[in-house]
């Protein structure tokens, strides 16, 4: 036998339910985001984020930027900053990837606004961008055993330079 309330409480809570979950966060900001319960670490750059990821970054990058994404699941880690193409490759080739950098079909979007957190363009929207990923505990790099994955972009400028993105979680 079903009760005549049963509905109408059902109704009740889906309305509650997605009311929790589209409203703004205190700081006039809406959407998935924010009801997700992500957010940036305020006190976390790219430092913090070279130390997660056992990345040294070369003497000689400039735009060194770093931040972390905060989130109930994982957070991500990204870092990006511009060297020279060959201490890039070095980099890509330190993660212990399968394979080596290769272009990547443009045939998905970004995981959202994440690089564009730090004035960047999104690297899978990048013509031209190389990339790699790795599962360092699948590859039996014990420096990384805190990182479940770890991808790298080289997108080149000028000559003999390029910019590095790193992504891990």
């Amino acid at each position: 036998m079903i009760r005549r309330g049963a509905p109408l409480l059902a109704a009740l809570a889906a309305a509650l339910l997605l009311s929790s979950c589209s409203g703004s966060d205190g700081d006039g900001r809406k959407g998935p985001e924010r009801s997700m319960g992500q957010r940036w670490d305020e006190d976390a750059g790219a430092a913090e984020v070279a130390a997660f990821m056992r990345v040294a970054v070369p003497g000689d990058a400039t735009q060194t930027k770093g931040a972390v994404q905060l989130n109930p699941r994982e957070d991500v880690y990204l870092l990006s900053f511009v060297t020279t193409e060959e201490k890039a490759e070095g980099i890509a080739a330190d993660l212990h990837a399968s394979e080596p950098l290769k272009a990547r079909k443009k045939d998905f979007g970004p995981e959202g606004e994440r690089f564009g957190h730090l004035g960047l363009p999104e690297p899978q929207t990048l013509t031209g961008a190389r990339w790699a990923g790795v599962c360092p505990p699948c590859a039996d790099d014990t420096r990384r055993a805190r990182v479940q994955w770890i991808e790298i972009y080289v997108q080149s400028l000028e000559p003999d330079r390029a910019r590095v993105y790193l992504q891990a979680f």
